[in-house]
């Protein structure tokens, strides 16, 4: 027990120290260990016969096989899968890509159509209010017009009036007269 016990504290400075060399206690080598074990299969192993365990070994080789095609056919789905998943990935990306271009060019053919009937609407109110103005400039005039005619015809009717006898109001028909008469010839 001692020897074992010196193994594993040789195991331990051996451990700590950190280099490499030739450990020449025989009780912390692997002849030892394996002796160990081929004893123990050894004493174990009698009543186990050859073919049992070459049986047990075949069917162990079998199962370990079927796990390890098994794997590569999940691996070889997984992979097909993930190629699969990885095309579908770029397409979509190509998609996104392609509908960013076309929405920020939707975008700027929208802003610049906004921008333009904008434009188009501010150059017609623009225009409605210089109609709006000369309308009402022209409606001013004509009204000032009137006030001014309707000033004028009332000092004309009493000028006329006031100085206005018999005797130069048949002058002024019979002349009126004359006038019309003349207008009637000419327009025959």
């Amino acid at each position: 027990m001692k020897n074992i016990t010196d193994s594993f504290v040789s195991l331990v400075r051996w451990s700590f120290a950190g280099s490499f060399g030739f450990n020449t206690d025989i009780l912390a080598t692997n002849p030892i260990n394996l002796s160990v074990v081929l004893g123990v299969l050894i004493f174990f192993g009698k009543g186990v016969r050859a073919s049992c365990l070459s049986d047990l070994l075949d069917n162990r080789k079998r199962k370990i096989l079927n796990t390890i095609r098994n794997s590569e056919e999940l691996q070889g789905g997984a992979i097909q899968r993930l190629e699969k998943a990885r095309a579908r990935l770029r397409k979509v990306e190509r998609e996104a890509d392609q509908f960013r271009v076309n929405g920020y060019s939707e975008i700027e053919r929208e802003k610049l159509n906004l921008i333009k009937s904008t434009y188009k609407t501010l150059e017609e109110l623009e225009n409605y209010k210089n109609e709006i103005i000369r309308f009402d400039h022209q409606r001013s005039v004509q009204q000032v017009r009137q006030q001014v005619f309707q000033q004028v015809l009332k000092g004309a009717r009493g000028t006329l009036n006031s100085s206005l006898n018999k005797e130069l109001h048949l002058r002024t028909i019979s002349e009126n007269i004359d006038t019309f008469e003349a207008m009637a010839e000419i327009t025959d």
